[in-house]
């Protein structure tokens, strides 16, 4: 019987294992097939060659580009013209029939996205579920191979104005009398955001730690504390902060720091100790007292 079990057990798992390893093997002999295809002109390939002999101005600048490096070290059989525009046989012999050609420009995002992720996919797995590919986002929106203007990520536009063309609401908010340095060039949107997709709202990065995003800059927020400020942990910085600006100095949600705080401990601000009421114009500041708000490892009340 123990035998039995060994069998039945092993044979499941072959039959677990062997579509993977199928998957596998079709994958290794399609990347097997485009490489050998780029390099046989019957298979409807003709190389990057034959390509510049007609576009040899848009050749000669793609020396330096970084699929071209690519290219030329899986000896031609890399990224090529053809990787990104589909075979050029039938463009070539109707005499630059563009209709016999893929023109990402022209095609639609699911389309450039799919050919962009049989490289990209590894560095960029979540892009098919990013808030941009579902808004018609494309690579070819933000990236440029032929005229990309900050070479590192072929980009065509510095950060953050190439994210303000289409996120022109955001432009607003950094205009804000306090914001965070963004449009000095201090910090960059992507220092937050993954534009390609993350399983966070507003595609910030993710961390085990939400509030990561924030604390790798601002450390004397990071903690842990003996006594924790629960909102903290529990909704995180944007519970009271804004990120991109705010009408005060801490880039807090409200003008004043009291509304915020009354929000949550109404009750304890309304007269006690604290006097002079909840919203009061001339209430002295909670942080007055309470300096270590983030969290403290003296005091429960965060009380210096």
């Amino acid at each position: 019987m123990h035998y039995l079990r060994v069998a039945i057990c092993r044979r499941g798992w072959t039959l677990y294992l062997l579509p993977m390893f199928a998957m596998l093997f079709l994958a290794s002999g399609r990347t097997l097939a485009v490489a050998q295809d780029a390099t046989h002109p019957a298979s409807g390939f003709v190389g990057s060659e034959t390509c510049a002999t007609c576009h040899e101005d848009v050749a000669k600048k793609l020396g330096d580009n970084p699929h071209s490096r690519i290219e030329a070290m899986h000896g031609k059989a890399g990224a090529s013209c053809e990787s990104c525009h589909g075979p050029g046989k039938a463009h070539v012999d109707g005499g630059g029939d563009v209709t016999k050609i893929i023109n990402p420009a022209k095609a639609n995002p699911k389309q450039i996205s799919e050919t962009c992720l049989t490289c990209h996919a590894g560095a960029h797995p979540n892009f098919q579920q990013s808030n941009h590919a579902k808004a018609g986002v494309s690579c070819v929106s933000c990236h440029s191979v032929h005229a990309a203007k900050v070479e590192k990520s072929l980009l065509k536009a510095q950060q953050p104005d190439l994210c303000f063309t289409c996120h022109a609401d955001q432009k607003a908010s950094f205009n804000q009398l306090f914001h965070h340095k963004t449009q000095e060039g201090l910090i960059k949107c992507s220092d937050c955001h993954d534009s390609h997709g993350t399983f966070e709202d507003k595609q910030l990065r993710t961390t085990a730690d939400k509030n990561a995003v924030c604390t790798k800059c601002h450390t004397e927020t990071r903690g842990p504390f003996v006594f924790e400020h629960v909102p903290v942990k529990a909704e995180g910085c944007m519970a009271c902060h804004t990120p991109h600006g705010s009408q005060n100095a801490r880039l807090l949600n409200v003008p004043n720091v009291n509304q915020l705080c009354n929000q949550c401990h109404s009750a304890v601000a309304a007269g006690t100790v604290h006097g002079q009421g909840a919203g009061s114009s001339d209430q002295p500041p909670c942080i007055g007292c309470h300096n270590f708000i983030h969290g403290s490892n003296i005091n429960p009340a965060f009380i210096r």
